[in-house]
């Protein structure tokens, strides 16, 4: 039905200790690090880099010193809710409320529910704001995330455009590499078949075996989704039990509360508190101290 993609190679077998090693080898290859770039390149981190490029230190260094000047550039960690609240108005992506039964942050995509347009950089910024934060509410001990599209009500005139697809996929498979444990496309309508081809070739193959086509008159489905996620959590609009019921406003609330938990991560505090008004997330800056007052004209 879908494009077939040959099997990606397999990573080197190699034991615990040579794994260590090779951790080393490009901790000591990229050489000194500081602030933010010191931060985010943990053990952990640099191992998700080596088994992107199946353990070769060459590679891995190459795609990381990339997500590195990208990080340097578009700066995701400062990224506000409040910046992106308007892209989440409808529903379109937000974190669950539940993780699944691995321990694993899920994020809820519904294209149907698009609204911002086509194209635009505010739907990959929405994007990167909900990974910055599914990473930052993961469990101890997990580091990937599942995703769940629902195509309900999708259609193509709701569809963002190729080149913002294509820069998700870029994004996501550059400087979040391991992070995806699964993708499933819930009853993907047939149209989008023209569009998977196009997709499938921008992915790398490690990435296309991590995304499954999921019907909900299908057996092995429905078998599959609840080997995935709680039945008594996974929404109805994926075969379970749960109801989801997406409220900007509480979101808004929560995402603002874990903005003081990013800043916190990062070593720097925000300037400014949050108030939700009308469903809208807004700055309100804090008041300055009256011994710092200017003096009055």
């Amino acid at each position: 039905m879908f494009l077939r993609r040959k099997q990606s190679q397999n990573s080197q077998e190699i034991d615990s200790e040579q794994r260590d090693a090779k951790v080393n080898e490009l901790r000591d290859a990229i050489g000194p690090l500081s602030g933010r770039s010191l931060k985010f390149c943990t053990d952990a981190s640099l191992r998700r880099y080596l088994v992107a490029r199946n353990w070769n230190v060459d590679k891995a260094k190459k795609m990381l010193e990339e997500t590195l000047k990208w990080r340097a550039t578009y700066k995701p960690e400062e990224i506000r809710w409040h910046e992106v609240a308007h892209e989440g108005e409808t529903g379109k992506v937000s974190r669950a409320n539940f993780r699944d039964l691995n321990g694993r942050t899920v994020l809820i995509m519904r294209p149907g529910k698009q609204n911002t347009g086509p194209s635009g950089e505010g739907n990959v910024r929405h994007l990167v704001y909900l990974l910055e934060n599914s990473i930052l509410n993961l469990a101890e001990g997990q580091e990937q995330m599942t995703w769940l599209i629902d195509f309900n009500g999708w259609t193509m005139t709701t569809n963002i455009s190729m080149k913002t697809i294509r820069e998700i996929v870029y994004v996501l498979q550059n400087h979040y590499p391991e992070r995806l444990a699964v993708c499933i496309l819930y009853n993907p309508p047939k149209f989008l078949q023209p569009i998977w081809k196009v997709v499938s070739y921008l992915m790398d193959p490690k990435t296309f075996e991590k995304v499954r086509f999921v019907y909900t008159k299908s057996k092995d489905s429905g078998e599959y989704m609840r080997s995935i996620i709680d039945i008594e959590n996974l929404p109805s609009e994926f075969g379970g039990k749960a109801t989801l019921n997406y409220d900007h406003e509480e979101f808004s609330r929560l995402m603002a509360e874990d903005d003081v938990k990013t800043a916190k991560f990062w070593g720097f505090d925000d300037k400014s508190s949050y108030q939700v008004t009308n469903g809208h997330l807004e700055a309100v800056v804090a008041p300055v101290p009256a011994h710092h007052a200017p003096p009055a004209s």
